[in-house]
């Protein structure tokens, strides 16, 4: 056998799989220039037009309540959210400590309890739905997809439908009035999150598994799945962080409320009293929630990606 014969297998061999990604990325970085440049001015002007007045229908809401936090309960309650404050005298900052007061909202026991609910939220999300995902990512058992078919399936079903027969088995534990009726459920593994850690667990070479002589799922995969665990820690927060509806059926005690649930005080008999400090404490509330999205908002947009990835 001549030494071009031998070295022929090798040349007609798959290239590897640096070689492949940097073909992937100019290829797809050359697509992107053309479409860019086929796009005219006016497709262009149209474009951002629309997504300019989209953002300020948005965030109408979002002016009214810091208007409002700002103003007198008389102005409140007599609908002024449209004009801005017309002098610095009239803008009250006080509203905002005023709400927070042990006497009002109570802020800061809000605020403990709403952390300890959102951390163990987050972690049990993550820890859980990687480790579903990862199995029906690389293990190779009988009935893989109808399985993962029918958890997918539940996605379906209303919270509502499942809403008091999980109360009545929460109940039935003596677990009414804590956090474990709020954190339990988040170690269960959601559908969503499950699915989008499969997707990406289905995407890692199978060769990079089999090469690594260690703990794959702990040393390989987690931290390959960074993005991953970014957006799922991000909606899960946002979500444990909102919660009314779970606070308000499990929780009675106002030492064990959450934020959500403190907001509700502002509630009185004959509708919402003092107004102007429900929107102050509503403010210092989603504070948190807006910091978070303009801090990791690239993972917003990573997440509509993630879920169209083919397995």
């Amino acid at each position: 056998m001549t030494t071009a014969q031998t070295q022929q297998p090798e040349s007609l061999g798959q290239p590897r799989p640096g070689v492949m990604a940097a073909e992937a990325a100019a290829t797809w970085s050359q697509r992107k220039t053309r479409s860019m440049q086929s796009v005219s001015r006016t497709e262009k002007m149209i474009a951002y037009s629309i997504l300019v007045v989209g953002a300020i229908l948005f965030l109408v809401p979002f002016y009214f309540v810091v208007n409002a936090s700002l103003k007198t309960d008389a102005a409140v309650q007599s609908g002024d959210f449209l004009s801005p404050p017309k002098h610095l005298a009239d803008v009250h900052w006080g509203n905002y400590p005023r709400s927070l007061r042990a006497d009002k909202m109570d802020f800061w026991p809000a605020l403990s309890n709403t952390v300890v609910v959102t951390v163990l939220s987050v972690a049990g999300q993550i820890i859980s739905c990687s480790l579903v995902g990862f199995g029906f990512a690389r293990f190779r058992f009988r009935g893989r997809s109808i399985l993962f078919m029918t958890m997918l399936s539940t996605m379906m079903l209303p919270a509502q439908v499942t809403l008091i027969p999980v109360f009545v088995l929460f109940k039935s534990m003596g677990m009414i009035d804590s956090f474990w009726p709020l954190v339990i459920p988040m170690w269960l593994a959601s559908p969503f999150y499950v699915f989008m850690f499969r997707q990406f667990f289905s995407q890692v070479p199978e060769e990079l598994i089999e090469a690594a002589r260690i703990d794959v799922y702990w040393q390989l995969m987690l931290p390959l799945s960074g993005p991953v665990i970014a957006i799922v820690a991000i909606y899960t927060f946002l979500a444990a962080w909102n919660d009314f509806m779970g606070p308000l059926i499990y929780l009675n005690s106002p030492q064990n409320r959450t934020i959500a649930l403190a907001l509700n005080v502002f509630r009185g008999q004959y509708g919402v009293s003092d107004a102007h400090l429900l929107m102050a404490a509503s403010v210092v509330c989603m504070l948190p929630c807006v910091i978070l999205f303009f801090a990791a908002q690239k993972y917003f947009v990573e997440s509509v990606a993630m879920t169209g990835l083919k397995s």
